[in-house]
Order: C-alpha cells, then sequence, then structure tokens
C-alpha cells in the first residue's frame, strides 16, 4: 500500500533534520498507528544520513550487542561487525553515535524504545545524562519511539520521568482522518467508507487487513468474525498498555458501547460498585479511550457529562463483537454478520457520521466557510433538548447548530423547522444577545420542501429573544466527504505536535 498522508509530521521531520542545533523528538502514539511507518518513508524519501535500529524484547546484553552492531555496521559500510562485537555500556554506544555526528547531520532513530526500558528501567536516567552532557551540543538528531503507550507517557513524557524536559519536539502521532479513505479505498463509495471508518477508524493497521476489491460485508465477516484473527485480542492488548488487570475495565467498555453514559449507569449495567466506576474511567480517558463530553453551551466542569468511547474499533468491538465470542468458535457468522447489517445505520447515524459532520463543521470555521469562527465544536444538550451538532464562540456571542441524519432518504423540511422553532430557545444561553448559524448534515440530500426552507430562511432571517438568525447551510454526504477529502491532510491535529 502506498504512503498517504502524514504530509505535516514529515514536515516536522524535514525541520528537525535541517536545524542547525541538536534535536530530541519523541514519538509517540496508540499501537498500530504508523509510528515506523511514518519514520522508515521519511528514511526512505528523504535519503538522509540516518541510523534506524529497532530494539527487540531480549536481554539488556543482547539489545545493547545488536545497537552496537548496528552502529558498527553503519560507521562501516561494507563491513560487518563481528557476531560477538558489543560496547561495554551505553555510555559508550551512544559517544560512538556523537562521534559519528561530529562530521555530519546524523539522524539516530531508535524504535521500541520500551522494550529497552521494560529490561533496563535506568536506561532513561543514563540516556539524560548523556543528553545533558553530550548529544546537546553534537550534531545529532535523535529520536525515541515506542508502541507501549503507557509506558511512554510514565517514563519518558511525564513530569517524574528521567527525560522530562530534555526532548526539544514531540509528536503525538494520531489515526488518519476520514477525508484519506477516498485514497486508500478509492473502489469504495462514500458510504461504504464510512462503514470502514466506524469499524476500524484512522488505523493505518486495521486498513491494511481490508480487502479493498471485496464488498465490506466479505471484510467484516472475515476480517472480524472469525476466532483466528489478531482483531479478536485487539482490545486487551490496547487495555494492557495500561493496566494489567483488563476485566472491570472491559465491563466498563461494553457499557458505554452499550448505551451507559453517566458512572450509575454503567455501575447498574456492569454491577460494579458505584464507588469503583470513576477510576476505571479515569484510567480509559488517560489512555485516550474514553472522553467525557459536556454540553458546548455547559461549563467544563458541569455535572451533567457523558461518557463517550472515542476509539472507533473498541466502540464496534464492544457493541456487537465481544458477545458474540461463541457464536464465532461455532462458526456461526451468517446470524452474526445479519445482525450486525441490521443496527449498522443506526450505530453510523449515532456516532460516526455525528463526528464527522463535527470535523466538517470545525474544519470549515477555521478555513472561513462559515460566517465565524467557533472555539469548540460538540454537540449540546440539556434536560429538554438535544442537537448533534453545536459550535460555539463564548467571547463573540455565537453559536453554530446542526442536525446530523444518516437515513436512505432524503430529510424533510420538518427537521429543519423543529431545529430553528423550537430547539433553538431552548439551548440558546440566557446570558447575552447570541447570532445562530444553522447547519444541516444529511446521507441522502434534502427534499424539495426542506430546500424551499433553507431559501426562505436565508432571505428572512428569524430571530428570538436574544438570539439573531446569520442563515443556514445544507449539505450532503457528497458534499461533507468531498470538502473533507481536500482539508483533511492540510494541517496536524490540535495538540498533535509540540515543538
Amino acid at each position: 500500500m502506498d504512503f498517504i498522508g502524514r504530509q505535516n509530521e514529515l514536515t516536522v521531520l524535514d525541520r528537525l533534520w535541517e536545524s542547525d542545533r541538536a534535536q530530541f523528538l519523541i514519538l509517540y502514539g496508540r499501537r498500530r498507528v504508523g509510528k515506523t511507518a511514518l519514520l522508515a518513508h521519511w528514511l526512505r524519501s528523504r535519503g538522509r544520513r540516518a541510523l534506524y535500529w529497532v530494539a527487540s524484547p531480549d536481554s539488556a546484553a543482547a539489545q545493547l550487542r545488536s545497537f552496537s552492531q548496528a552502529l558498527y555496521n553503519f560507521a562501516n559500510p561494507g563491513v560487518s561487525a563481528p557476531p560477538s562485537f558489543t560496547y561495554a555500556t551505553w555510555e559508550q554506544a551512544w559517544q560512538e553515535a556523537a562521534n559519528l555526528a561530529a562530521r555530519e547531520r546524523l539522524a539516530l532513530f531508535i524504535d521500541e524504545f520500551t522494550y529497552l526500558l521494560e529490561v533496563t528501567p535506568a536506561i532513561a536516567s543514563y540516556l539524560q545524562h548523556f543528553w545533558d552532557g553530550v548529544f546537546k551540543n553534537s550534531n545529532l538528531f535523535l529520536c525515541l519511539s515506542g508502541s507501549h503507550l503507557g509506558m511512554m507517557m510514565r517514563e519518558v513524557l511525564s513530569y517524574q520521568a528521567p527525560l522530562y524536559g530534555r526532548a526539544t519536539a514531540q509528536m503525538h502521532l494520531q489515526p488518519l482522518p476520514f477525508g484519506l479513505t477516498g485514497k486508500y479505498f478509492p473502489r469504495y463509495s462514500a458510504v461504504d467508507r464510512v462503514a470502514v471508518y466506524s469499524m476500524f477508524g484512522g488505523v493505518p493497521a486495521y486498513w491494511e487487513r481490508i480487502e479493498a476489491g471485496k464488498s465490506v460485508s466479505y471484510n467484516i465477516k472475515n476480517q472480524l468474525l472469525t476466532t483466528n484473527n489478531l482483531m479478536q485480542s485487539e482490545p486487551r492488548l490496547l487495555l494492557q498498555d495500561f493496566i494489567s488487570e483488563p476485566h472491570n475495565y472491559l465491563a466498563v467498555l461494553t457499557a458505554l458501547a452499550n448505551g451507559a453514559r453517566t458512572p450509575k449507569d454503567i455501575a447498574a449495567y456492569t454491577g460494579l460498585p458505584n464507588v469503583h466506576i470513576p477510576k476505571y474511567l479515569g484510567v480509559l480517558s488517560s489512555a485516550g479511550f474514553v472522553e467525557r463530553r459536556v454540553s458546548v453551551t455547559a461549563a467544563p466542569d458541569s455535572r451533567a457529562g457523558r461518557h463517550h468511547i472515542t476509539d472507533p474499533y473498541l466502540r464496534f468491538f464492544f457493541r456487537f463483537l465481544a458477545s458474540r465470542q461463541g457464536q464465532f468458535a461455532l462458526g456461526v457468522q451468517d446470524q452474526a454478520l445479519a445482525e450486525i447489517s441490521r443496527h449498522m445505520i443506526d450505530f453510523i447515524g449515532t456516532h460516526t457520521w455525528e463526528e464527522l459532520c463535527r470535523e466538517w463543521a470545525l474544519r470549515a470555521s477555521v478555513r472561513q466557510v462559515l460566517p465565524f469562527l467557533v472555539d469548540e465544536v460538540g454537540s449540546a444538550w440539556n434536560p429538554q433538548v438535544q442537537i448533534d451538532v453545536a459550535g460555539i464562540n463564548s467571547m463573540e456571542k455565537t453559536l453554530l447548530l446542526g442536525e446530523c441524519k444518516w437515513t436512505l432518504s432524503p430529510v424533510e423540511e420538518n427537521v429543519l423547522f423543529d431545529l430553528v422553532e423550537h430547539k433553538t430557545k431552548l439551548i440558546v444561553p440566557r446570558q447575552g444577545k447570541w447570532r445562530v448559524y444553522y447547519l444541516g448534515f444529511s446521507r441522502s440530500g434534502w427534499s424539495d420542501t426542506a430546500l424551499a426552507y433553507q431559501a426562505r430562511l436565508n432571505r428572512q432571517l428569524p430571530g428570538g429573544e436574544n438570539w439573531s438568525c446569520a442563515g443556514m447551510r445544507l449539505l450532503d454526504l457528497a458534499q461533507v466527504d468531498g470538502d473533507l477529502a481536500l482539508w483533511s491532510d492540510a494541517e496536524p491535529e490540535v495538540g498533535a505536535i509540540r515543538l
């Protein structure tokens, strides 16, 4: 598969290489997100003077010997290191790397650094001292990467970690955005690609498992509905990066996937003590698998928060697969596939489609496609009303309010009428005078009466007691798909790269 996307990340690597100072990059991210592929592609495509070494789950002596021989072979092209060759210490090996960087720029990429931490926990302290004393004053571009996200966060990135503050850049590699699916799966329709994204998210290693010449149903059946595939063990593997005993966490994820949103609901679904639920949610949130959302019109510390699974595959697995392991063991795939197919429209409409529409709203706001810039995009709710897409700029007193529909037929006028005439007055904050812009997102487009309603509203802008209308825009799947494809690789995810 061709390397697609990551243009901003590649630009960051170029910038670090071109610096006239020593650079130290920490590259981290969840398993299978493409850290190794990114580094390997940069090396292949740029042709820089670089040594790329991957640690293995081996003994401390074997790891040092492997690194020593990689250095020897790099320093002596065409000559293989003797099988027993090794430096006595890591400091001696790193000194040789510093010597190699003395004459000209050298990139040293150490992948799977967490394997070194597992057998030599003090190696981070050794590297800290060597960076402070030698590497920092050299012509080296050093990069550490690791797949064990929990260990990278604890032992490399945390405030208590020895290497804290030494890195000159850190990159949290995020899953690929939906907008790139058209390049990966050019034979699939937009509807099929949304279905794929709702199951696999933007994890490149998952995408590579898909047989793009086969139907989505074929891939579900053969990639997910059997007991002899790696995807069945993926949830436990991801959790084991953060916890040693995952059973209660698996129960919490199952509850969330089946609609529980508060600690009280989760406790009722799982039977776990209510007092323990916040701890489980805290760990899952720190791992990036769960997030607590509040209405964009509420204070951040609102007690009306709702918890959601953010990882698409975990959400899909615990909604459709976790409870069917017995069927898979017996080879009963067709029944499970029929059940998944029956519920997929609602599943996509509730989760993936709303998320893609929120992404569109945020990116459109940044590009000034919309009348005003919003600080945050999410959803909005209170005891009386729920709005799928909502964006807010509290300083400017502006709101985006939108409806999302994943239906097989065009959406009718009544959905828009209800949003404008009923829901708006229930969700606009009481304090201040607000400007409201409406958005409509429909998989299958809009009826003639809905389009006529949009035209009337844009000619005769309505208003309420403390709000006025700034207009309305209606979109279908083709428009959202095309825009996200155009925009997705134009800038990094917020917070993903820090220099």
